[in-house]
């Protein structure tokens, strides 16, 4: 059966089962298989989930003494579905649709330990102000050869050799992965997701997908959530895996999910653009308040032990707290071009982070600003990593902290979520630090 067959408006689509699934707080879509007959049921909002289902661990286990679980009882909450219907799911072996989902209370009200809810309460406050937040996003991952347990960069289906070199805007690289960037396209499409140009990134097997801008945030992370699921069901029917880990080869380059924005008025006037490449007050302002958060808010950039392989000082992904124009290694990128488009670029998050938290602490951070009226530093001009600035957190201990006490925090995020995040990966870390790696092992058994 052609994907083209399996859009929900086609009358022949026969779905035999859907998948309703809520987002949790690293960005795994967890939920239910539930037979096409209970549809109605999904789309009614009667699907019950328990709410610790959102801080479940990276390996889907509890969080040893969580509040949710045991003071609780493990109490469900009522998932709801967020607008966006039934999708197509292309890559399985029978016809099957998700539906996303995110969770409330019982009482009626928003769980804001889910991710998705922190991400609207931020939203509901922009318009508040009468302002529009406009995104776009993007986002690179790996091709990898999954033969082995150690990821290799991929074949080519055309040559049948291995990549070995960095290929940067590579058209080849592009050509050779012609039917799998095809399909897609063709998914993105079945799911209405707004995937834009592609290229060949800076690794073998590298690539980035850029989707178009929206004036709906929410939109925006529920698209990165999906295409992330997306790509990796369709790399494995093309034998490939794909990674979106932030540095899944520590000699070549990390992938990274960049968040661009603007605000619009209620006449969707560009209020960063003021005729010129400086920008406006307003602009100034959101930069301040990204400056400021930037550091507490890390956690939500780099959130697994590996993320900050990346974020090492002259790995090409930004280590400081800066920014300025045109400037590709600060962590605050004001782009150039057209000053009807003027913008701001957020570089520091990896494509292992949460969407919705990403969104979250960006578009959470430059809203303190404007309110605040946050002053930013001067811009930095040249070689970031070669001037004396404050570094973001260099460790995820450090991020746990500084996420788990920062008082700008609760300023974006509720408590709840707040202390569920810190929980989970303080659960994570415990465990990484009581794993021996072959690399230990080999540098330290016999010699010290």
């Amino acid at each position: 059966m052609s994907t083209d067959r399996l859009h929900i408006s086609d009358p022949e689509a026969e779905f035999e089962n859907i998948f309703g699934c809520v987002c949790d707080l690293n960005g795994v879509l967890r939920g239910k298989r539930i037979p096409i007959e209970q549809m109605d049921k999904v789309m009614a909002g009667t699907v019950r989930m328990p709410l610790s289902i959102c801080g479940l661990d990276i390996w889907g286990e509890d969080i040893e003494g969580s509040v949710m679980v045991f003071e609780t009882g493990d109490a469900d909450g009522i998932c709801l579905p967020t607008g966006r219907g039934m999708l197509p799911v292309t890559w399985t072996r029978k016809p099957t649709a998700l539906i996303p989902l995110w969770m409330q209370q019982e009482d009626g009200t928003p769980f804001l330990g889910d991710p998705r809810q922190a991400l609207a309460r931020i939203v509901e406050r922009y318009a508040a102000l009468g302002l529009t937040p406009v995104v776009a996003t993007e986002l690179e991952f790996y091709l990898t050869d999954p033969s082995g347990q150690i990821p290799q960069p991929p074949r080519s289906p055309i040559t049948g050799t291995r990549l070995m070199s960095d290929g940067a805007l590579c058209l080849d690289e592009l050509e050779h992965f012609d039917t799998f960037l095809n399909e897609v396209y063709t998914a993105c499409k079945a799911q209405d997701i707004p995937a834009d140009s592609a290229i060949s990134e800076n690794g073998a097997g590298q690539f980035e997908i850029n989707m178009r801008h929206t004036n709906d945030p929410l939109r925006a992370a529920d698209d990165a959530v999906l295409f992330k699921r997306l790509v990796r069901g369709i790399a494995r029917q093309h034998g490939f895996a794909a990674t979106f880990m932030a540095k899944p080869y520590g000699d070549r380059a990390g992938s990274g999910f960049h968040v661009h924005f603007s605000l619009v008025d209620a006449e969707g006037r560009n209020l960063f653009d003021n005729g010129s490449d400086d920008g406006t007050p307003l602009m100034l302002n959101a930069v301040g308040g990204l400056l400021e958060t930037i550091q507490q808010n890390a956690l939500t950039f780099a959130p697994h032990e590996n993320s900050f392989r990346r974020l090492l000082p002259g790995a090409h992904a930004p280590s400081s707290v800066a920014w300025g124009y045109e400037n590709r290694t600060a962590a605050i990128r004001i782009p150039g071009g057209d000053h009807k488009a003027r913008r701001i670029e957020h570089r520091v998050a990896g494509a292992d982070a949460n969407p919705y938290l990403v969104m979250t602490s960006v578009l959470g951070g430059a809203l303190l600003g404007i309110e605040r009226e946050i002053a930013p530093a001067p811009p930095i001009t040249g070689d970031a990593y070669s001037l004396d600035l404050p570094h973001l957190p260099l460790d995820w201990a450090t991020a746990v902290r500084a996420f788990a006490t920062g008082g700008l925090v609760p300023e974006i995020y509720s408590r709840r979520l707040q202390k569920m995040l810190t929980e989970c990966k303080r659960q994570e870390q415990a465990r990484f630090n009581r794993h021996i790696t072959e690399f230990e092992y080999q540098t330290y058994l016999e010699i010290v």
